[in-house]
């Protein structure tokens, strides 16, 4: 996609996320999820994870910011996880952990980016201790599908 067309495809996403349906807003977070390397981007999916109107929304959006699982993406829900209140941490956790209690090689690679993020001097305060909590709950889970060890072989 060339750069005119992604941009005027995030400036569209933008708009749907201020939609008052929260349908459109939980497909903008679906959509924008793909472009976090766009600033705009990154401070509205940080907006629909925390969405006040509908934990929905929240649902959503964090769902597609964990299945893509890069350190941009797991940054936001990080921070969402630290800005968020009782409500709305209740549902990113939720989320986080149905998206990724499947294969233990996901949550622990997601484990090693929050990693990454405390350790990261230049993230902001709220991604590191965020991550460090999203770290707790995903340690406290246990996947459906385990990687078998050597050890557990015959």
């Amino acid at each position: 996609m060339d750069v005119d067309a992604r941009q005027a495809v995030v400036t569209a996403l933008l708009r749907l996320a201020v939609s008052s349906d929260c349908q459109d807003r939980a497909d903008a977070g679906r959509g924008l999820a793909s472009f976090t390397d766009v600033p705009a981007a990154r401070r509205k999916l940080l907006d629909l994870v925390l969405d006040a109107a509908d934990t929905s929304v929240t649902d959503e959006t964090t769902e597609a910011l964990v299945r893509r699982g890069d350190a941009e993406t797991l940054a936001i829900v990080c921070a969402g996880a630290a800005r968020a209140g009782d409500d709305h941490v209740d549902h990113l956790y939720t989320t986080l952990c149905s998206t990724l209690v499947v294969y233990e090689s996901e949550r622990d690679a997601a484990v090693a980016t929050c990693q990454a993020l405390v350790d990261d001097p230049t993230r902001d305060e709220d991604t590191r201790s965020g991550a460090a909590a999203v770290i707790a709950a995903l340690t406290e889970l246990r996947p459906v599908l385990l990687l078998a060890k050597k050890s557990d072989r015959p």
